[in-house]
């Protein structure tokens, strides 16, 4: 779990960097950020401390262990890693093949974390609870369409504020539902569950 959400964080500095976009929640939090003038880690922990409420109030139970390293490591090992890849202006000036060649990969990585960081059920960041707690008190729409929906939501408020929608908020928006439900039933047969 620790490794997924440090490897997310990574991801989130990288896609930002290579100018293609990150993923939905990350738009809104960057769009935040840049507007308050607050590191974008700091306003990650806060925008989910918000979200922690509706939580506690409808699915206690979603909080552990990952639930607090998300919250605060997602958003400080981006602030971090982003303050290390500013280091290298030429990133400023990649072609768009090597952008797509960054991105590619980085991709990978971060819809296979976040989707193990989910699986794994030691407690999720209010914001990845939210959803799941949509879908637990509904029959009619599944879970890959209530995720999709909210990073979609998210991402439109992030645009608004200002920050980038680019190829990676549009993959992520419309893939990490389903990547998570996808290794969600495989962590579980892995443990024998039903």
């Amino acid at each position: 779990m620790l490794l997924s959400v440090e490897l997310m964080g990574v991801c989130v500095a990288v896609f930002d960097r290579i100018g293609l976009g990150t993923d939905p929640c990350s738009t809104l939090t960057l769009g935040l950020s840049r507007l308050m003038g607050v590191s974008f880690g700091t306003v990650q922990l806060t925008l989910n401390a918000l979200l922690m409420l509706i939580v506690l109030r409808f699915d206690v139970g979603r909080i552990g262990a990952g639930t607090l390293a998300n919250m605060v490591f997602i958003g400080y090992t981006a602030d971090f890693v982003m303050a290390v890849l500013d280091r290298f202006p030429a990133l400023l000036t990649l072609t768009m093949a090597a952008r797509l060649a960054i991105f590619a990969p980085t991709m990978l990585v971060f819809l296979l974390s976040a989707s193990v960081y989910i699986s794994v059920d030691l407690g999720v960041a209010p914001y990845d609870a939210v959803p799941q707690i949509i879908a637990a008190h509904t029959k009619r729409l599944s879970f890959r369409v209530i995720r999709v929906c909210w990073d979609v939501g998210m991402m439109l408020s992030g645009f608004a504020l200002g920050s980038t929608v680019g190829l990676t908020t549009v993959v992520t928006g419309f893939c990490l539902g389903p990547a998570i439900a996808a290794v969600r039933e495989r962590v579980k047969g892995f443990y024998g569950e039903a």
